[in-house]
């Protein structure tokens, strides 16, 4: 009988070991399928995450564009490991909230207009200065450039890295007062603009007031009369339908809409080189169809604008458009200094 008994206290602690053993084993092998930063790594070395990309404008326009096909090219070149939300219209975050949510790491991508970074470093006034660029190919060799990455770069003491700028385009005013043909047409209205110093001295400096409006509620000021009018591209205006409570248009180039891509920085060197290299060529794609999509939109969208009949367009000729030069002059003199004469200097030479 004892031999029997000290027989089942055998076995029952080998038992008893092979199980805490198949436990122990278990939780290494869970443990062992985390990437840093917590996301599960799959067998191929891919990890599995989920990446949210949030910016303010419409679908039909470059921005969504160039999300959608870094959604597209990461989901596919990930096998579907990496999964990719894209949120429109202010739909997770807005103006004001993005920069802070990206710097937690709430979101991986945003892609906000240039200005709402002034206040990071004064390098994000270049789309605002006036007539600096004549076209989305000069803005984009300025900001692939040494002195574009030198700004982007400036912004990894907030935990923040800058990946690429996206081009939008001229930007043009609209208003709901009367046709602008001269620089002093613009005395006694308010503007609203994306917001920053520059901004300001140059409206001042043409006798207008200025506001900063999210874009998300900017239809709504402009119907209220909030302000008189608003500066935007030809794509923003006709997506968000801003000449249903505009009267005028004016066609004159004079500051740029651009985007900066950015992205965190913890989330972005969590990412082992083969998790890394498959959302570099997302960015990539994406950057590219932004790129090209943004002057054709801007082309059909004033056609549609022509076409609703809603607004009065008129284009400045040369010698009005050399008028407002002139007026604006003072400001440009002056942000050139305060941006970087060498910054400048090299923007104007693209």
């Amino acid at each position: 009988m004892k031999n029997l008994k000290k027989l089942f206290l055998g076995v029952l602690t080998l038992a008893l070991a092979f199980s805490l053993a198949a436990c122990n084993s278990s939780k290494e092998t869970e443990g062992s399928g985390k990437a840093e930063g917590g996301d599960k790594e799959s067998a191929s070395g891919i990890q599995e995450m989920t990446i949210k990309i949030s910016h303010v404008v419409a679908e039909n326009t470059p921005k969504h564009h160039g999300a959608l096909k870094m959604k597209e090219v990461i989901e596919k070149e990930s096998g579907g490991k990496i999964k990719v939300q894209v949120y429109p219209n202010s739909q997770l975050f807005g103006d004001k909230d993005e920069y802070q949510n990206l710097v937690a790491n709430n979101v991986q991508f945003i892609i906000p207009d240039m200005s709402k970074m002034v206040g990071n470093d004064p390098g994000f006034n270049i789309p605002a200065m006036p007539f600096l660029f004549e076209s989305d190919d000069a803005a984009n060799a300025f900001w692939d450039g040494e002195k574009g990455k030198e700004i982007f770069k400036r912004l990894e003491k907030d935990g923040v890295l800058g990946l690429s700028m996206w081009p939008n385009g001229a930007k043009h005013m609209t208003n709901d007062k009367k046709a602008i043909k001269t620089p002093e047409d613009l005395d006694g209205m308010k503007i609203r603009t994306q917001g920053g110093q520059l901004l300001e001295a140059l409206y001042g400096q043409l006798g207008a007031g200025s506001a900063s409006i999210p874009f998300g509620e900017l239809y709504t000021a402009l119907q209220q009369g909030t302000v008189d009018g608003q500066e935007n591209t030809f794509s923003n205006i006709e997506s968000k339908k801003f000449d249903e409570v505009q009267k005028y248009m004016t066609i004159m180039g004079h500051t740029r809409v651009d985007y900066a891509l950015l992205t965190n920085t913890k989330f972005w060197d969590e990412m082992n080189e083969e998790t890394k290299a498959i959302v570099q060529k997302g960015v990539d794609e994406g950057t590219k169809v932004a790129r090209e999509s943004a002057e054709q939109l801007n082309e059909d969208a004033l056609k549609i604008i022509k076409e609703r009949g809603q607004t009065k367009v008129n284009e400045l000729s040369e010698a009005e458009i050399e008028a407002f030069k002139k007026a604006l002059q003072p400001v440009y003199d002056e942000w050139k200094e305060k941006i970087g004469a060498d910054i400048v200097s090299d923007a104007e030479s693209k």
